[in-house]
């Protein structure tokens, strides 16, 4: 079983790597805070881009989550 804080430590990391390229080692320099701002920023720029309203699931999955 795994620690389901390491579990979404991972999430985040690919998150923002997928979307931003940015190195393992960038991302893990984040603090959380940081961190959840970057995510919360890739969320509003999908959500300009993506088509209808509001936030895609999964986005809203990450705003919700970093809260």
């Amino acid at each position: 079983m795994t620690d389901p804080a390491t579990d979404q430590l991972w999430e985040e990391i690919v998150y923002i790597a997928y979307y931003l390229h940015w190195s393992f080692d960038s991302i893990l320099d984040l603090d959380l805070a940081s961190r959840a701002r970057v995510i919360d920023e890739i969320g509003k720029i999908n959500a300009r881009l993506s088509p209808g309203d509001g936030f895609d699931e999964e986005t809203a999955y990450w705003a919700a989550a970093l809260r």
